[in-house]
């Protein structure tokens, strides 16, 4: 851990919401030229203790102090003035503005009293280059953009603040692999120029290989900050959730594999999808593997509806299916369901209630003919609460007040209450902790054990290996592997990814 005085330091932190205690009593403090890695299940406090330092929230007791002297923020520009800027997990982006208008959203370049257009492409040029994102044209908008690609527009920005300290929360969890090496590389660099960074992930080996220092939380307290390589995974997961923890994957059946319930045949889409075959049993869980952009996403929102104009076929329970609208792709005789990629912006209507958002998908389900039942929907929620074990208050509480966890495990019950028998799964553990994710798991086999078919895209192999009866790697937009049984290894899925056989040769 770094020597010398810290550059932040909260003194008795607390921050309480009526009865909650998102924090209790919490000494925290971080040093220049540190990675640091803040540690906890969603709803330890962590998102709480950001906020509080970047000047989004009070704290209801205690003090903070930067570099050595007491401050206090009324607003997140005034933690931006003294140099503390946060990635927070939900974008801040504005979609229908230009790349290089969102750089510089705050503080535009202006002559002559008007915004300075082409000061602001300079600039914004300048700090894409600076993360190696010379690709993006600073005058697209930001939502023609891949959520990969706008994650490191929320960095390229972020950086034009001159932090001293950078907090990310969670700001790899959209990325691809190739943009994850730039963004390890980038804080290689601020580290060396003296910053703080402070890191949110619940990819241990992220944190492994990024972070010299890494701290606890627990149930809004801190619970210990140590050195890397001081305790192993199993310790700091025990640290994490107050328990042991045993195996991450449930079993899986040893049966033999079940007649094709959805089948897919040379279906192709424009560039990325080049004739792909695909069959799905029910209860049967296939993984989606490879190399993130080889086409996964787009089979997926292909299967419910999402992509116009493609050509092949897709069969249900031997029936063919014209998925040409999520209402379609949902409807009798297809009853597909889909946990999208990004809960904030494709799952959740973050305003609207807990209650709201659940029933979204199935008011037909909840209803008595227009009007909604309310001892139906009262019922539905209730039950969707507690399958899932979502964590709440109050659910007329806007959705946005939960945990990422708990808003994820939301998005899973909202289409989990239609009584899908088709269902796809777009990395649904993506930035939730890993008692969470143990959770998700462990109701992917329940569902596929009901008799549900699952399809399931990844880019974790851990989670392809533990959890998939079978795994389809994909490249190019074509399904190139299939791996059954014992052969679902790394080694296998990597070689896959890459197109090449296990002995190094190009497939």
């Amino acid at each position: 851990m770094a020597n010398g005085s810290p550059i932040v330091a909260l003194k008795g932190v607390s921050k309480h919401f009526g009865a909650t205690k998102a924090l209790e009593n919490v000494d925290f403090a971080c040093h220049s030229g540190s990675t640091h890695a803040i540690l906890g299940e969603n709803g330890a406090g962590k998102s709480t203790l950001i906020k509080i330092m970047s000047g989004v929230l009070d704290p209801t007791s205690g003090t903070m102090e930067m570099e050595g002297k007491p401050v206090s923020f009324s607003k997140p520009s005034d933690a931006v003035d003294k140099g503390i800027v946060c990635i927070f997990q939900e974008l801040s982006l504005v979609p229908d503005l230009s790349v290089a208008a969102n750089i510089s959203l705050a503080n535009p370049p202006k002559r002559f009293g008007l915004i300075d257009h082409k000061a602001q492409n300079r600039i914004a040029e300048e700090l894409l280059a600076r993360i190696n994102c010379a690709d993006v044209n600073p005058n697209s908008l930001i939502r023609d953009l891949s959520l990969s690609r706008r994650q490191m527009v929320e960095i390229a920005k972020a950086l034009g603040k001159n932090p001293k300290v950078l907090i990310l929360d969670e700001a790899t969890s959209a990325l691809t692999s190739k943009d994850v090496e730039t963004v390890y590389a980038l804080l290689g660099q601020l580290k060396a120029d003296g910053i703080a960074s402070l890191f949110i992930s619940h990819r241990m080996h992220e944190v492994e290989a990024l972070c010299d220092t890494l701290s606890v939380f627990r149930n809004g307290t801190h619970v210990e900050t140590f050195a890397k390589g001081t305790k192993s995974d199993a310790d700091i997961v025990r640290l994490m959730i107050g328990r042991e923890v045993g195996s991450h994957y449930p079993a899986k059946p040893n049966r033999p594999r079940p007649a094709p319930f959805l089948k897919i045949e040379q279906l192709a889409w424009e560039r990325a999808l080049k004739g792909v075959n695909l069959e799905v049993g029910k209860g049967e869980i296939v993984g989606l593997g490879g190399l993130d952009g080889q086409g996964q996403k787009e089979l997926l929102l292909s299967l419910f509806g999402v992509m116009r104009g493609l050509q092949g076929t897709v069969t249900v329970d031997g029936t063919r299916i014209a998925p040409n609208s999520p209402a379609k792709a949902k409807a009798d005789g297809a009853n597909i369901a889909l946990v999208p990629e990004d809960r904030k912006t494709e799952g959740l209507m973050l305003p609207m209630s807990i209650a709201d958002n659940l029933i979204a998908a199935s008011f037909n389900k909840v209803s008595n003919g227009p009007f909604i039942d309310g001892k139906k929907e009262d019922a539905a929620v209730r039950s969707a609460v507690e399958k899932l074990q979502i964590k709440v208050g109050d659910v007329e509480n806007a959705v946005s007040t939960l945990s990422g966890g708990n808003q994820q495990k939301v998005v899973i019950a909202k289409w989990l209450m239609t009584d899908p028998d088709i269902i796809l799964l777009n990395d649904p553990t993506r930035g939730i902790d890993v008692g969470t994710k143990q959770e998700i798991y462990k109701l992917m086999r329940e569902l596929a054990e009901e008799g549900k078919a699952i399809l399931f895209y990844t880019t974790d192999y851990a989670e392809l290996i533990g959890c998939c009866d079978r795994v389809s790697v994909m490249y190019d937009g074509r399904i190139v592997s299939e791996l059954e049984g014992d052969a679902i290894t790394e080694e296998a899925i990597v070689a896959a990814s890459l197109n090449i056989g296990t002995d190094g040769e190009a497939a």
